[in-house]
Parts: structure tokens; sequence; C-alpha cells
């Protein structure tokens, strides 16, 4: 979670930040000037992003809710906000725009508010015995379960936690055959992607004995928990954290990108860590050194017609990768401590992103001019956020 200044003091200072923001957006989309790129047209001029936040202080309340962006009114406005017990991490949306919200490794609670904000269910698994969340909670392909990252503090095992859709409640454990599972995706398939992140953590979450790392990739089929495959980079103090899909994973070529984090001895070697790794349905590559120069990505998002785009909070960079390019890494974005990123359709069809800086809401696109929208009041965004609706 990133410090934010207040958007309500309007100084000369801050007039200028703003402005060299806007032109860093300018000046990063110029940047990318890739394959592929598409013809601006009409399209939406509002978007609504389901999000996490707090206040600007380390010690304030959190909330989860909806962000409004209005393109033409230049404005960022609140949907609606609900109170949170702790910190939070995953997201996910439900019918009716609605959230369902996973709290912070090691997460006690899961919880679920409909679309006028109000909380309509939250469970504490800690009811549940030893497991706790691992962040993240995505819907089974038709619907009626949902799959939540966890890890069994009593035998230090990564699960995936097999849970009702509508009480919340887990009818079923399956293990993730690694350490410290975090996000999780369904493949066209209806299959789990897993990223064990792979670091031996205690139930205060202190990372321990790193030379134990073990991350790794690994699908599993989702009829029986059962392993259908598992897949390691040759680096092994590379933890493997966020993932996305270039296309819908239905589509025939869809690549799998995982954001990976450092966690080497020496500094030297994790500044030169790379930050990408690529999943194209048989091997797991690094498809090139280049970084953001502290092997620390955030979060990642598609971008630009099966590439991706990969924040580095604590670098102040957002970078793009693309396969028509695959051993080049080239920043678009560069803002203060940028991190929540979600794919943006923007005025045409293109690859564009959201991105939650320190200014604001910006968004990147292809073919679009660059803008920011402040925060409607002093907050800081977590991790990650979500698109739910353009109109």
């Amino acid at each position: 979670m990133n410090a934010r200044p207040n958007p309500r003091l309007v100084s000369t200072s801050s007039r200028l930040s703003r402005r060299q923001a806007l032109q860093a957006l300018a000046a990063g989309m110029a940047g990318a000037a890739l394959p592929r790129l598409a013809l601006a047209t009409q399209g939406a001029n509002r978007a609504v992003v389901g999000a996490a936040w707090r206040g600007p202080r380390a010690g304030d309340p959190n909330f989860a809710g909806t962000l409004v962006a209005d393109w033409e009114a230049r404005k960022l406005a609140f949907g609606y906000t609900v109170p949170l017990p702790s910190r939070p991490h995953g997201l996910m949306a439900e019918p009716g725009g609605g959230l369902l919200v996973c709290s912070a490794r090691p997460g006690t609670w899961l919880l679920r508010s409909d679309g006028q904000g109000r909380l309509t269910q939250q469970i504490d698994v800690q009811d549940e015995g030893d497991c706790r969340l691992g962040g993240h909670v995505i819907a089974s392909a038709d619907g009626e379960l949902l799959y939540t990252t966890e890890t069994d503090f009593a035998s230090g095992k990564g699960k995936i936690g097999v849970r009702d859709r509508r009480t919340l409640r887990k009818i079923a454990e399956w293990d993730t055959h690694g350490l410290d599972p975090h996000q999780l995706l369904l493949d066209g398939q209806g299959q789990l992607f897993v990223a064990n992140g792979g670091i031996p953590r205690t139930l205060a979450d202190r990372k321990v004995d790193i030379h134990r790392m073990d991350a790794s990739l690994v699908r599993i089929d989702t009829t029986n928990g059962k392993l259908l495959g598992k897949w390691k980079v040759a680096d092994p103090r590379l933890s493997l954290r966020h993932m996305a899909w270039s296309r819908p994973p239905q589509e025939e070529g869809a690549l799998l990108g995982i954001a990976m984090q450092a966690e080497h001895d020496l500094e030297a070697d994790r500044r030169r860590a790379p930050i990408l790794a690529v999943f194209d349905g048989e091997d797991l590559s690094i498809p090139t050194r280049e970084n953001d120069g502290i092997g620390y990505a955030g979060d990642i998002a598609p971008a630009l017609h099966d590439g991706f785009a990969l924040s580095s909070h604590q670098a102040d960079v957002a970078n793009l990768w693309h396969p028509g390019l695959p051993d080049r890494m080239r920043p678009i974005i560069q803002l203060k401590a940028p991190y929540a990123l979600t794919g943006w359709h923007g005025p045409a069809d293109g690859g564009g992103i959201l991105v939650a800086t320190a200014y604001g809401l910006g968004h990147w696109h292809p073919s679009a001019p660059p803008n920011l929208l402040a925060w409607p009041e002093p907050m800081a965004l977590d991790n990650h956020w979500i698109l739910i609706e353009e109109a």
C-alpha cells in the first residue's frame, strides 16, 4: 500500500507535479510504438472500478467499494464504500455490481457486499482450522464454487480452499503441491493455474528459511483436485506472485504472464533479477532479463495485443512487454508509486490499462492521449483493483 498526496491541496508545486505526471504518461505512450496498434474510435467515457483503499496514514481504516471515472468531466468519485475489518488484498466482481473481498495474507476473513455497498456476508476462516487465506479468490467456471489460496500453518503446505459460492463456507481442500500459494486463475478448460510464491512464512507473515524457497506454477484439476502439471523457473530465489492472461484463455494463443519478485540475499542480485515469466501452454520461460531496476513487480495486466504491463511501485514505473519484441521491456508509465493495474478497453480495442498512482487514477492506451484523475479524497489504494463496467 502506498502513501498518497492530498489531492485537495492545489498549490503551484502540485500543479507542476500533475503536469509532469501527464507528460510522463505521454512520453511513456510514445515510447511504446510496438506492432499492431489500434486506431482510435469513439468509445466509453465512464469506467467503474472495484477497489480497496485506506486513508493516507498507515493506521487509517480500510475500505472497499467502487470508484467511478468520468473521463469527459475529468472527475473521479466514489460509487459506494464498505468498511473492512483489516487490510484487504484480492477482489472479485459479483453480479449486480457487488464485490467479494479477501483479506491480506495471512488472511482471516472473507466478505461480500452488494452493489449498493451493503455488507451481506462475512466469515472468519479461523473457525475452520489452521488454514489462513493467501489473498486471492476466484469463482469456478460454472459459478457454483469459490477457490481461495490458503496456507495450512500446522503443516506449512499450500492449499486451495473449495467453497460454496452462496455461504462462503469451505467444503473441500486441495493441495497446491508447493508453498505460499498466492494468485489463482482459471484456464480455458475451467482448470486452475496457481502461482506458488514458494516463501516459507510464519503465522505473523515473517519470511523464514529463504534458502528453502520453492516457487512453482501448477495446474490443478477442478473435478478432483489432482495435479495436472508443475513448472518452475531456473532461479529458486524468484517468487511467482501475480498472473494475467494476455487474452481470454479460451482463445488460441493465449499467454499466461506471471509477475515475479526477487528474494536474493544480495541487493545487486535482486536489482538484476527479471520480473516476468511467460507460460505458453507448454513451457514456462523468462523472455527477457530487462527489468525495473529492483526486481520487484507488484501487479500485472494484459496490454497491447498479447503483451503485459507490470507495475513496480517501489521503482515508480510500469513496464510493457510484448511478444513482438520478446527480449525487450520498456517503461510506459513513470509516475510515483504505480501499483494496482487492470486491463482497459479505452477508445478502441488495443490493450490499454488503468493504473493507480500516487497522484490518482491514470490510464494508458496505445491510441489515446493520457489522462489522470485525482483521488476523490486523501487515500491510499491497495495492491489490486478490477474493472467492473464501462459505459
